[in-house]
């Protein structure tokens, strides 16, 4: 699964490094951010590499994960994408998103990102 690389985005430390090493334990490239805002700068100035966007739905800063995941969905049509959360969501989330609700075994997530 070498040269897959997922954008990651969760501002909580602890969890975004067990994500990661999750992912790097299966060979995926991870790119780490905190924000959205940061990682909307990402997903602008990448190109097909990007394939797949993992994001908390709540995060610090002004855009949810939701919204991010519009604008992913917007610039790369074909990226995977997984919004993740403690509680439901209310918000509209692009067509293809999945929905993955925390705690979760790492293996789904996994399967998530795969598909």
């Amino acid at each position: 699964m070498s040269n897959f690389v997922t954008l990651l985005v969760e501002d909580d430390v602890f969890q975004r490094e067990v994500l990661a090493d999750v992912l790097k334990d299966e060979g995926f490239e991870v790119i780490e951010c905190t924000t959205a805002e940061s990682a909307e700068l990402i997903i602008a100035s990448t190109g097909t590499e990007l394939q797949a966007l993992i994001t908390d739905h709540n995060l610090a800063g002004k855009m949810s994960g939701a919204e991010l995941a519009h604008y992913a969905r917007r610039r790369h049509p074909h990226m995977n994408i997984v919004i993740m959360s403690g509680k439901d969501v209310d918000d509209p989330m692009p067509v293809g998103t999945a929905f993955l609700r925390k705690p979760f075994p790492p293996e789904r997530l996994l399967d998530m990102v795969r598909e």
